[in-house]
């Protein structure tokens, strides 16, 4: 009987509201979560957090912490003269997407905005993350990614860099999101692998944020396929008033916490022949 493949679930978002937090640390706890990135430019990353979070990794480790860079709205640089801006705060996902696609960008800003967040993990924890990603995915864009693999590569060398490409068998062609997200990844994974910089070997986890979306039916097709090392996104949390100030994806969260703390996670984790790999193994993860 063939091993369980070893597969990485990483909750994003750590430090954007007290009930995302609560709910990521909680599940850490259970061993239902091997992996966080955290938001240095969240208002929600105080020193308690960090400590809190901290505190899960003190003997053995539970969790690789990472750090999830953040370039749009609603959030505002940590650096100064970042641009561009609107109101102070970064421009939406969309607007960055159009300006990346077209070269608009500046690749300075965005280098020192990236290093700057990277800092500001070092200061907080006390080390580097072990790996670094993107909100929104924002790292793989064009003109983007010149700034964060340059910036990864100088200042956490050791980090691995997440790709979003999803194996071949598991792409679906109507799901519009995910194969935006396969085709960035394609020129992100080769540019990575130039810097010296490794790559979760798969990505899952996509999928459309709508009030029907049923997570617990959604979860298992993203096993299928996924190879020894591969990477799962997911966002569970409880609904606050800041996250509501903040994002729109709310209850959903909710619905994830609610699967993920469920007897049906490690039924369905067994079932399609996966555990969570132990973070203290991380070399295992990359590609």
């Amino acid at each position: 009987m063939a091993a369980p493949r070893q597969i990485w679930l990483c909750a994003d978002d750590y430090g954007m509201a007290p009930g995302i937090n609560n709910a990521i640390r909680e599940l850490i706890l259970r061993g239902r979560l091997n992996a966080t990135s955290v938001m240095t430019v969240a208002a929600h990353l105080s020193a308690d957090e960090v400590d809190a979070l901290e505190m899960l990794n003190s003997g053995e480790a539970r969790a690789a912490l990472g750090l999830h860079v953040t370039l749009t709205a609603p959030f505002k640089p940590l650096s100064e003269g970042f641009a561009p801006l609107r109101e102070g705060a970064f421009l939406p996902i969309n607007e960055m997407m159009r300006l990346a696609m077209t070269r608009r960008l500046e690749v300075a800003p965005l280098t020192i905005e990236i290093a700057t967040q990277l800092q500001a993990f070092l200061s907080a924890f006390g080390h580097l993350p072990d790996f670094v990603d993107g909100h929104q995915h924002v790292h793989l864009l064009p003109q983007v990614r010149n700034a964060f693999l340059k910036v990864v590569s100088e200042l956490a060398p050791n980090a691995w860099v997440r790709q979003c490409g999803r194996v071949k068998t598991s792409r679906r062609l109507h799901d519009s999101k995910s194969l935006v997200l396969d085709v960035l990844s394609l020129g992100f994974k080769s540019q990575a692998a130039r810097h010296g910089l490794s790559t979760n070997p798969a990505f899952a986890g996509a999928y459309a944020f709508t009030p029907q979306a049923r997570f617990a039916r959604i979860f298992p097709r993203f096993l299928k396929g996924l190879p020894e090392g591969g990477l799962i996104m997911c966002h569970p949390g409880f609904v606050d008033a800041a996250l509501v100030a903040l994002d729109p994806l709310t209850t959903l969260r909710e619905h994830e916490f609610a699967f993920f703390n469920s007897d049906a996670f490690p039924r369905v984790l067994a079932e399609n022949g996966a555990v969570l790999a132990r973070p203290s193994g991380e070399a295992d993860r990359a590609d």
